[in-house]
């Protein structure tokens, strides 16, 4: 074992205290909303945050007017270290409630099931859950049953958090300068919309906002959003014989003409989907709006076609009615950056290792800040942060996997400084 380890080993962590305070502060954010961020109450906990760094030592820790958290823990090494950040996100997912979350830690798992109390129809089963059966003896957090947890992304903020107050009450542990960002807004898809680059002045960075211990995950989607606006012909319906073209029902018969081995529900791994999310409109104007995803670029394009002869096919039988599709970039496969720079992913493995964990390498099925902060010009893979269940009533996280991350960060920063 190595000499950093053994300190860690030794180390009376904070991380759990950390995530119990912060899931218990409301930070959903709102896909319908305008304002930015989309949610105010966002600023909450970003203002508990910028406290607790103060205190910690980070002096300068501010929030912009964005709702983003900067911080910097200075270079102590005469070495030239790249500037390396941190990254989670604040808010959690419109898909669930995040009001008056009542964290309960459920110690020494073995095995059995967990009936969240406020809801005993929300039972956390190793038949769901089969990931628990790798918790025996560690002690798992979950939501009471009517909220989700916040695991995502607050375990990961904790872990950082942690992970600076482990560097600052360690000096001996040599490192570059380090900066934390904590971003919100990322569950509905403008995480990194204005974060200020200049003021985060860093050249590379991990998110920690994965699931299973030991994962780095180098590879995302290709993802594109479709927008489908159908023009119908309106008539009374009493006097609608052979006039009449429904844009509610050419709006159905093109979602029911959909590939089906191409949906979310039908698709794993590295299979591509085309996914409507969601339609709104009535007889005369429709509009429907897809998802389509892909991991590589050319099979992403051919979802877009595929969806566009769809529609072709279905209008030709409406002379009276017409429809138009706009496809929109999202973010592109962070792996595009990171095989330019194999270094900051071989860093992280290390990382793992050094923390007596085995690292695996894996593709996330979705998008990360570090997808578009690594087009953004800044290399940015993402690290296990132990979250299970992501945007449920049966989220859950274990104590002992959040440690091994605030490890895993520990260790990354030294090993930079190690490399530089």
């Amino acid at each position: 074992m190595n000499e950093l380890q053994e300190k860690l080993n030794g180390y009376n962590y904070t991380v759990v205290e950390r995530f119990i305070r912060y899931a218990k502060i409301d930070t959903q954010s709102d896909p319908a909303s305008t304002t930015f961020p989309s949610t105010e109450k966002q600023k909450d906990l970003g203002r508990l945050l910028v406290d607790e760094l103060k205190q910690m030592g980070l002096k300068d820790a501010e929030m912009d007017e964005n709702g983003y958290v900067y911080a910097e823990l200075p270079a102590n090494t005469e070495k030239q270290v790249p500037v390396l950040f941190f990254c989670a996100h604040m808010d959690t997912s419109p898909d669930c409630s995040g009001k008056d979350v009542k964290p309960i830690i459920h110690k020494n798992y073995q095995g059995q099931d967990i009936v969240l109390p406020d809801d005993p129809s929300q039972v956390l089963s190793p038949k769901n859950h089969p990931e628990l059966l790798n918790q025996l003896g560690n002690d798992i957090i979950t939501a009471s049953g009517t909220t989700l947890l916040g695991a995502d992304n607050k375990a990961g903020v904790a872990e950082i958090m942690d992970a600076m107050n482990f560097l600052i009450q360690h000096p001996e542990v040599k490192h570059g300068t380090v900066k934390v960002l904590f971003t919100p807004d990322e569950e509905v898809g403008r995480g990194t919309e204005k974060v200020n680059l200049k003021k985060l002045n860093a050249q590379y960075g991990y998110t920690i906002d994965g699931e299973t211990l030991g994962h780095i995950e180098n590879e995302t989607f290709s993802a594109d959003m479709a927008i489908v606006e159908i023009q119908g012909y309106s008539t009374h319906p009493g006097l609608a014989k052979n006039k009449m073209e429904n844009a509610l029902k050419i709006a159905a018969e093109i979602i029911h003409r959909l590939p089906k081995d191409k949906a979310p529900e039908t698709t794993e791994k590295k299979e591509p989907f085309i996914h409507p999310t969601s339609v709104s409109g009535n007889i005369d104007k429709v509009e429907i709006h897809f998802i389509l995803r892909a991991f590589e670029d050319e099979t992403l394009q051919e979802m877009g076609n595929i969806l566009k002869s769809i529609v072709d096919e279905v209008i030709k039988q409406y002379p009276k009615s017409s429809a138009r599709v706009e496809i929109r970039e999202q973010y592109r496969n962070m792996k595009q950056v990171l095989s330019k720079h194999p270094f900051v992913v071989d860093y992280a493995v290390e990382a793992i290792k050094r923390c007596g964990l085995q690292p695996i390498l894996s593709s996330v099925r979705g998008g990360t800040d570090g997808s578009r902060l690594s087009f953004m010009g800044l290399p940015c893979p993402n690290i296990f942060a132990g979250e299970h269940a992501f945007h449920s009533k049966q989220e859950w996280v274990s104590v002992q996997d959040m440690q091994k991350a605030v490890q895993t960060i520990v260790h990354l920063v030294s090993i930079w400084e190690e490399k530089a």
